[in-house]
Formats: structure tokens, C-alpha cells, sequence
């Protein structure tokens, strides 16, 4: 199902040491600083090699370069994802959900932070799948694999060509949409949220495009007891999901 091969940069310790722990036959290569002292990059190191990774070292120079100038903490992993899929993988991608269905649907996230705190989120949470749309999407950077703090390398993740369609195929199998909005009347407290679903969100500041919205079952909102509005996109994931686990029960 899954793009094989498709690469990455993974960038810092603690994204590493993720992919070590929890996918090492998806890295390629880790890549060492010359210049590194940091006992816990040398630590990692020795992981990969007694787990038969190449380990390479380069300049920090040429290191910031690959990153683009972003925070490296001087190890770098090439990494093969093989757990993001296309269109044509959802009916399969659902078969392989156990037990109740949970899905984090992303209608167009646009910052590297807040599209990697919703997949950690979802992973912690239990989802079992995240789609997010393939063209209005910030994607999978190495600023949002670093964020979601291994999450991304490890959640099914679906790149959706057309969303809309999508999301009316998750109908079909049975699966219920609900788009979290301020605009909306109910509150997530106010529902059942134990049955097949999928949390739909939108992106920060303009929320979920309309057709996205015409497609939910049914609209939530957060009670905002103070004078702002809205929450970040990632807060607000995190609140409606916990709420979802509360209610089926899961510890």
C-alpha cells in the first residue's frame, strides 16, 4: 500500500532516536557532525551501528545546508517512509484500523508546528489514520517530523488528492465526520462521539473550505470561556480528540 522509498530528512536527537526505537529499517543512513562532542548523538550512534545502519559524518557546515538552516543538533537520518499512502489505499487503510474507528482528517494546515503537534496528538491519542490534503498541506517537513516527535513516522498518513471525495468514501464505509468550527452550535461535550469518526479540522485562521464543511455529519465547537475566540488548530485538535478517548473509555 504504503510509497516505499519515499525519503526524508530526519533532524535532531529526539527524531532519531524515534526512528531508532520505533522504525530503524526505515533509516538509510544517520549522518554525525565531525565536529560533535554530545555524548547523547555519539550514544545514537552506537545504536545504529550494532543495528547495522551506515553512519556517516560530515562537516557541520555541510550539515546546516542539508537541514536548510534548520536546528539539526548535529545528526541527521535519511529516512524511506513507507507509511504514507494514496487515494486508491483507503478502503485497505480502514480494513487495518482495529477496533473502533478514529481518523484525524487536516483540511489544509499550513505551519510545520502545528501539522507535527496534530500527528503527535493523533498518535497519542490512538488514531488510526491522518489525512491531510496532498496540494493545500504544509506537508512533511523536517521542521514538522521534528515536531511531531516521531509520530510521523510511524501513523498511516494519507495525502489526499481530492478531499472531498475523500471524505464521501469514509461515509460510505460507515465512518461519521465531525468538523470541529467556532461557528458551530454544538458542543463537543454535547455529543456521542463513540462510534466510527473522523475529526475534521481545517487550517489556521480560514477553518475548513466549504465543501469540507457541507460534508460533515455534524459541526462541534470548543465552549471558550474567556474573551479570545479560537484556539490554535493544534490545541484544538488535542482538546476534540482527548474528548474522543474519554468517551470510548480508553486509558
Amino acid at each position: 500500500m504504503g510509497k516505499a522509498g519515499q525519503k526524508s530528512l530526519l533532524l535532531g536527537i529526539h527524531s532519531v532516536d524515534s526512528a531508532l526505537s520505533r522504525s530503524a529499517k526505515q533509516i538509510g543512513s544517520i549522518t554525525i557532525a565531525e565536529e560533535c562532542r554530545n555524548p547523547r548523538v555519539r550514544a545514537l550512534e552506537d545504536r545504529a551501528r550494532e543495528l547495522g545502519i551506515r553512519v556517516l559524518t560530515e562537516s557541520r557546515a555541510v550539515m546546516d545546508r542539508r537541514s536548510e538552516g534548520q536546528r539539526h543538533q548535529d545528526v541527521i537520518a535519511d529516512f524511506n517512509a513507507e507509511n504514507i499512502y494514496a487515494e486508491k489505499d483507503l478502503d485497505s487503510l480502514l480494513e487495518s484500523i482495529s477496533g473502533t474507528a478514529l481518523i484525524l482528517v487536516l483540511d489544509g494546515v499550513q505551519d510545520p508546528h502545528n501539522l507535527g503537534a496534530c500527528l503527535r496528538t493523533a498518535d497519542a491519542a490512538g488514531a488510526g489514520l491522518v489525512i491531510m490534503t496532498k496540494d493545500r498541506s504544509v506537508g512533511l517537513t523536517p521542521v514538522t517530523r521534528r515536531s511531531a516527535s516521531g509520530a510521523a513516522e510511524i501513523l498511516p498518513i494519507l495525502f489526499a488528492t481530492n478531499l472531498a471525495r475523500v471524505l464521501r468514501r469514509l461515509k460510505e464505509k460507515g465512518v461519521w465526520l465531525a468538523g470541529a468550527t467556532d461557528r458551530a452550535e454544538q458542543s463537543l461535550y454535547e455529543l456521542d462521539l463513540t462510534g466510527p469518526l473522523a475529526l475534521v479540522v481545517g487550517s489556521e485562521g480560514k477553518g475548513m473550505r466549504r465543501l469540507t464543511t457541507e460534508l460533515c455529519d455534524y459541526h462541534i465547537r470548543i465552549p471558550m470561556l474567556g474573551t479570545v475566540n479560537s484556539l490554535n488548530v493544534s490545541v484544538a485538535t488535542a482538546v476534540c480528540l482527548f474528548e474522543i478517548v474519554r468517551q470510548r473509555g480508553n486509558s
